[in-house]
C-alpha cells in the first residue's frame, strides 16, 4: 500500500506538467473556426498539444453510418480535436467513415491517428497505404504498432522488420510520430520499451488506464512511469473497462454479472480518475452522439482528484478488480 501511494504521488506531479490549465505551456487559443476547443495537454516530447478527450475509432466502424457521422459531428462541435482509428476496425470501415465525414473538411483542425496490426514489414506497408487511401490524407499525425500481446510478439515484429519499415515511412513523411499500443499484457509494453531503449524511436504509448487497473495486472504501475521517464505521450483507453462498468453492453448485447456502475462508482468518478493521472488523451468510444456529448461534458467539468480521492476509488473496487473478470481483455497467460 505504501509503495502504491508513493507511486501515485509521483504521478500527481507528472500530471501537473502536461495540463495546459493555467500554465505557460499553452501555445494555441482556446477556440478555432468551429468554436471552443476542449482543454489541451502536451503530447510528450512531440511538442504537440491535443485535446484531453479523443474520439475512439472502433465504435465509428461498427455502429450505423448515420450514428458514426453524428458522433464525429458531436465530437467536433464539443471541442474534441483528437481522432483515433485503425485499419483493423471493421476492416477499414472506421477509416472510410473518417475519410467521408471528417478529413475532407476538418483535416487542418484535428490530430489524426491510426494503427497497424501487421506482424511483418510487407503487411505493415500494405496497411499504411490502405489507411492513407481510406482516410483521404497524405500524412497521419501519429501511426502506431497496434495490439502487441507478449514480449515474444514484440521480438517477432522487430525481427520481421516492422520497426525498420516504419522508420523509413516516417522519413518519407507518411506520418509525423510513431507509437505502440496494447491492452493484454503490460510486460509486452515493458519489453518494447526495453528493446527500443537505444534507438528511442517512439513518441507515444497507448494502454488501458482505469480505476480497476491499479489492482490487477497493472499497466499504470508497470508501464506508466517508464513511459514518462522516456517523455512519451500517454494515450489511455478502456477507462470504463470496455463497457464492463455497465450492466449491458449494446454492441455485444451481453449482461455483466456484476456491473461496476452504478453499484460502485459513477462514470464521472471513473473518467476523472483517469484524467487525474499523467495521461495526455482519454480515448473514448461512443456509438451515438448522445454518449459523445456526455463525455464532452465530463471533460469540461473535470477537476483533478487528490491522491486520497484516487486511493479511495481504487480501494472501493479492489476486490472486484482482482478477480480479473471486468478487465477481461487482459491475459496473464499470453
Amino acid at each position: 500500500m505504501a509503495d502504491r501511494r508513493t507511486f501515485l504521488k509521483s504521478l500527481a506531479g507528472a500530471t501537473a506538467g502536461i495540463s495546459l490549465a493555467g500554465s505557460a505551456f499553452a501555445k494555441e487559443s482556446a477556440s478555432d473556426r468551429l468554436g471552443e476547443v476542449l482543454p489541451k495537454r502536451k503530447l510528450g516530447r512531440t511538442g504537440e498539444y491535443v485535446t484531453m478527450l479523443g474520439t475512439g475509432g472502433y465504435h465509428i466502424g461498427w455502429t450505423t453510418e448515420r450514428d458514426a457521422q453524428e458522433v464525429i459531428e458531436a465530437a467536433l462541435e464539443g471541442g474534441v480535436r483528437f481522432f483515433d482509428t485503425a485499419e483493423s476496425y471493421a476492416r477499414g470501415v472506421s477509416e472510410e467513415r473518417y475519410g467521408k465525414y471528417l478529413t475532407p473538411k476538418y483535416r487542418d483542425l484535428i490530430f489524426l491517428m491510426s494503427k497497424t496490426t501487421g506482424s511483418d514489414a510487407q503487411t505493415v506497408q500494405k496497411h499504411l497505404e490502405g489507411t492513407l487511401n481510406r482516410l483521404k490524407v497524405d500524412q497521419l499525425d501519429l501511426y502506431q504498432v497496434h495490439a502487441i500481446s507478449t514480449p515474444g510478439d514484440v521480438d517477432s515484429r522487430i525481427e520481421k522488420g516492422v520497426l525498420d519499415y516504419l522508420l523509413k515511412a516516417k522519413q518519407q513523411g507518411k506520418f509525423k510520430y510513431l507509437g505502440f499500443t496494447g491492452h493484454q499484457n503490460p510486460y509486452a509494453h515493458v519489453h518494447m520499451l526495453e528493446r527500443t531503449k537505444a534507438s528511442d524511436i517512439f513518441d507515444t504509448v497507448l494502454m488501458p488506464v482505469n480505476v480497476l487497473d491499479a489492482s490487477y495486472f497493472s499497466f499504470k504501475e508497470n508501464v506508466m512511469q517508464k513511459a514518462l521517464d522516456r517523455n512519451l505521450g500517454i494515450l489511455s483507453i478502456k477507462s470504463l473497462a470496455d463497457g464492463r462498468f455497465f450492466a449491458k453492453k449494446q454492441e455485444a448485447n451481453w449482461t455483466s454479472e456484476d456491473p461496476l456502475i452504478p453499484n460502485y462508482l459513477s462514470i464521472k468518478e471513473a473518467m476523472h480518475f483517469v484524467w487525474s493521472l499523467p495521461v495526455t488523451v482519454l480515448i473514448s468510444g461512443n456509438e451515438n452522439a448522445t454518449f459523445m456529448r456526455e463525455k464532452v461534458a465530463l471533460a469540461r467539468s473535470f477537476t483533478k482528484l487528490s491522491e486520497e480521492q484516487r486511493m479511495a476509488l481504487i480501494d472501493k473496487v479492489r476486490d472486484i478488480a482482482m478477480t480479473g473478470k471486468l478487465e477481461y481483455f487482459k491475459n496473464e497467460k499470453v
